[in-house]
């Protein structure tokens, strides 16, 4: 994949540093009731246990290349800046925007003058080159590459969970431990279904330990 296929603008990055800001400790207060259902007893033979481990190694695979490569995303944006240019509009209104594939789609609905738009499509081409060359000198085009890649295949296992029929208490927590890791976007989310699903993985291990002691 070329370097310009990996440019990311200001929005997309601000996403997902939210996002991966609140992953690794939303795991770790959702492991809190999943750890009480047994994983390697008998109920290691359900497929969708076995798919589900496949799914967690890859989910964590995956949050460390994007951790890794945020580090790198703030060398850039502290050398280098993000790229941008800011460009006067036929109606007198300026607007800044942050990647030439955002000015173009705001010059095709807002369009400039002339001189305007070449000197923001000049300033944007430039900036976006710097960006691109220190990316390659660090290694961010390609730890955001493996990110990519590495949620791909996340993704991949996440939907096999979804087609493997559980055949245990312990495969049915693994879904909805998935599901709960992967859609939530925020500790104790409150909005539906999470809370569901949450106490659903309560009940399950609820249930679960009262066969054991029984």
């Amino acid at each position: 994949m070329a370097d310009s296929d990996n440019n990311t603008t200001l929005p997309f990055v601000t996403r997902r540093k939210v996002l991966a800001g609140t992953a690794t400790a939303m795991a770790a207060t959702q492991s809190t009731t999943f750890a009480r259902i047994d994983l390697e007893g008998d109920d290691a033979i359900d497929p969708a246990v076995a798919v589900w481990k496949r799914w967690q190694a890859a989910w964590e695979e995956a949050e460390r290349l994007c951790n890794q490569q945020q580090r790198l995303e703030r060398v850039l944006i502290e050398t280098v800046g993000f790229p941008c240019t800011t460009v006067t509009l036929s109606d007198g209104e300026s607007v800044t925007v942050h990647s030439v594939e955002a000015l173009q789609e705001l010059l095709g609905v807002r369009p400039a003058n002339t001189v305007a738009r070449t000197q923001a499509e000049a300033e944007i081409g430039a900036n976006q080159a710097r960006w691109d060359a220190a990316a390659r000198e660090i290694g961010y085009s390609t730890a955001l590459l493996a990110e990519r890649e590495a949620g791909e295949r996340a993704k991949e296992f996440l939907e096999a969970l979804s087609q493997v029929p559980a055949t245990s208490l312990a495969g049915i927590a693994a879904k909805l431990n998935a599901a709960l890791r992967e859609g939530e976007y925020s500790l104790h989310d409150s909005e539906p279904p999470w809370p569901q699903i949450r106490s659903a993985l309560d009940d399950l291990a609820r249930i679960r330990e009262q066969k054991v002691s029984s």
